[in-house]
């Protein structure tokens, strides 16, 4: 799909109460669930305009392009509304991984019987991609 299809996306999609709505973004080719985001007027006409994924960080409190600081984007390919009409599932192609801490995705760890393990392998080193941020994760 193209961002010229796009175009009327804020139009097509009246946000609920509280100007906000959750999206699924998963990788197209594999399937995997990438992340969770929240999306609001502005997200959505920045993705309209650009096709990559945009979404409002709380901790920010800003709209931010995923990837502008690690260079890690997401470019749509398909968008669909839930059937509630309140949430979005955002089908993307991936460059990079999608988590902060050098995972593909949000979700590497799995509940087992001793507690939470880490069950997908690292994609790239957060301290090298993220350098002012000290993690000790």
């Amino acid at each position: 799909m193209s961002t010229h299809t796009w175009g009327n996306l804020p139009a097509f999609l009246p946000l609920p109460p509280g100007g906000q709505m959750p999206a699924v973004i998963q990788d197209a080719a594999s399937g995997a669930v990438l992340m969770l985001i929240t999306l609001n007027r502005e997200a959505l006409e920045r993705m309209a305009a650009t096709g990559l994924v945009h979404y409002y960080h709380p901790q920010k409190r800003k709209v931010v392009r995923k990837g502008e600081s690690s260079g890690h984007s997401q470019e749509v390919l398909e968008i669909r509304l839930s059937c509630s009409g309140d949430q979005l599932l955002l089908r993307v192609k991936p460059r990079g991984g999608a988590c902060e801490w050098g995972y593909q995705s949000c979700f590497f760890r799995r509940l087992e019987e001793d507690g939470w393990q880490i069950a997908d392998p690292r994609v790239f080193d957060p301290e090298e991609v993220y350098p002012e941020f000290a993690f000790s994760h």
